[in-house]
């Protein structure tokens, strides 16, 4: 049982470093092509943070194990959410910027309308719900772009630190090392996931939900503490919500297209599976609790974040004990 710890520790470090690499790597070279701050941010910065999700979903897809690929984006999804977010609204609550909330937003909602389509009415994602996702994908990163480029202070992207520049070959080294380090890392946390799920004698979906989705969601957790400790925390719940959306449109577009599955049998509420009675409501709702009295009231409130905080607690404590 201590080997597949470790590894699966190792596999955890491999994709947060490969991922700060990949990122470094692929926004010197970008910026190299003169091209704007708001663009880099809002697309490599954007999708590099992702790609630890992206890698371990597509790797469990392809070798089967279809509970890593489901549970890991669903799993990210409610611990961006309730854990990561709530700690930046619980500590530092206050007023938002609803006119760049408002896009990734609606099209969260809208790609996990197609999610739960695939879910509850088709029992499985079949490829073209992948090549649907990866679509909405490219819409949303075209109108995060152009809304970008016309209004720079309405897109909210990760701050990044004021970093000496790099030769080119070095960015290229980072960019290529980055990459490959994400794919062992994630090959190393879904093989040792699934030992370790096996040894607990606890579904992988369980695994996926909590322990996967919190490892790769760590890129997202360093922001928003970052973000916290610079004053600025407002940044960290819009690139939480920005990195939801990739959640689903990238990370399920990606693993989906490239190996179909069914919805994975994991544990079992009311005799129904839990994914379908829990999982996917909770992910709806703690979306919900954040973002539409945010919407509304135009700011985000501590009770907000103590609400979530509590929610994920009960949701990990369900997960192993119940």
């Amino acid at each position: 049982m201590i080997i597949p710890v470790l590894l699966f520790a190792l596999g955890l470090v491999l994709l947060i470093k490969g991922g700060d690499w990949f990122v470094d790597g692929a926004t010197g070279i970008a910026k190299r092509s003169k091209l704007p701050d708001i663009v880099v941010g809002a697309t490599v910065v954007s999708i590099g943070t992702t790609l630890p999700e992206v890698m371990v979903s597509t790797t469990g897809a392809v070798q089967g194990l279809s509970s890593m690929a489901y549970g890991n984006a669903i799993g990210s999804i409610i611990c961006n959410t309730a854990l990561i977010a709530a700690i930046s609204i619980a500590f530092n609550p206050g007023p938002v910027n609803t006119k760049s909330m408002r896009m990734p937003v609606i099209f969260f909602f809208s790609s996990a309308a197609v999610y739960c389509i695939a879910a509850y009415l088709l029992g499985k994602f079949p490829r073209i719900i992948g090549i649907i996702m990866l679509a909405i994908c490219l819409v949303y990163l075209f109108l995060t772009v152009h809304q970008g480029m016309k209004n720079p202070d309405s897109v909210e992207v990760e701050e990044e630190e004021e970093t000496k520049e790099h030769p080119l070959w070095l960015e290229l080294i980072m960019l290529v090392g980055g990459a490959a380090l994400i794919a062992v890392g994630a090959k190393l946390l879904v093989d040792n996931g699934t030992l370790i799920a096996q040894a607990l004698k606890v579904p992988e979906t369980v695994i996926a939900l909590t322990f996967v989705a919190l490892g790769t969601s760590l890129p997202e957790l360093v922001t928003t503490i970052t973000s916290l400790r610079k004053g600025h925390a407002q940044l960290g719940i819009g690139n939480v919500i920005g990195a939801n959306v990739f959640n689903l449109v990238l990370v399920s577009g990606v693993s989906v297209t490239i190996a179909p599955f069914a919805v994975p049998e994991g544990k079992l509420l009311f005799g129904q599976n839990a994914s379908l009675v829990l999982d996917i409501p909770l992910m709806l709702c703690v979306m919900l609790l954040m973002c539409v009295p945010a919407l509304v009231k135009k700011k985000l409130s501590r009770w907000q974040g103590i609400i979530l905080l509590a929610i994920y607690v009960a949701f990990v404590t369900f997960q192993f004990f119940v």
